[in-house]
């Protein structure tokens, strides 16, 4: 049975886990480059024994490989090579898409909304998943939906007034996506007691999923079982 390491980078905190119980987390921040970031692993993972990584990153990943320096984070993530520092075979996807993948459960098609440091995206349907960057779309004054959905808006509005525009943007997203429900995840989605009908809050557990369906092969071929877009 395959053991995998799951890594999910984000914008405050670096998560790594082993199975859905056992995890560690280190702080992050917007001065971490990728060296860093590894040299801090190491000695955390040292007594876990794994045959594979699954690694999700804050940022665009195009076939596998980081498109775009990070927001929330150091310089240097382009080309930097995973596998050769960490020594075993690394699977890259954005890190909402990885946590998008964990928490769908059937049932049509999922809109995914990461309501973290930024704004994460992604849309599952059947065994597809296509990440999305909704978190630039423009918005009120000229800025983009990340800085009133994120943490930045969570500041400038209050948390009250926060919620009720999340609750505003998901359901017009809901319908943008022709989406048959939405999952909110992201450090923030823990502040909604209670939600609309379609919409309904994810576990941070569920990055760990998405990592491992990540390695999962269609029966006992070498294709993956979940098609990334």
């Amino acid at each position: 049975m395959k053991k995998i390491l799951v890594i999910d980078v984000g914008g405050r905190h670096v998560k790594l886990m082993i199975s859905r119980t056992k995890r560690r987390k280190f702080k992050s921040g917007v001065g971490m480059t990728p060296r860093e970031m590894v040299s801090q692993i190491k000695p955390l993972i040292a007594d876990w024994k794994f045959d594979f990584v699954s690694m999700g990153f804050p940022s665009p990943v195009t076939n596998g490989r980081i498109a775009s320096e990070p927001k929330h984070l150091g310089e240097g993530w382009i080309g930097f090579d995973f596998e050769k520092a960490l020594g075993k075979p690394v699977r890259l996807i954005n890190d909402a898409a990885m946590q998008a993948l964990g928490s769908y459960h059937g049932g049509g098609r999922m809109l995914f909304l990461g309501l973290g440091t930024g704004l994460g995206s992604a849309l599952v349907w059947e065994k597809t998943l296509l990440p999305l960057e909704l978190g630039d779309l423009p918005y009120h004054h000229r800025s983009i939906i990340e800085d009133y959905l994120g943490v930045p808006g969570l500041g400038l509005l209050g948390e009250k007034e926060w919620k009720r525009e999340v609750i505003h943007s998901v359901k017009q997203l809901k319908r943008s996506f022709i989406a048959d429900y939405i999952v909110l995840g992201g450090g923030n989605a823990h502040r909604f007691d209670t939600l609309p009908k379609g919409i309904e809050r994810g576990q941070n557990e569920n990055a760990f999923l998405g990592g491992t369906r990540l390695w999962q092969t269609k029966g006992h071929s070498r294709q993956p079982k979940w098609r990334v877009l």
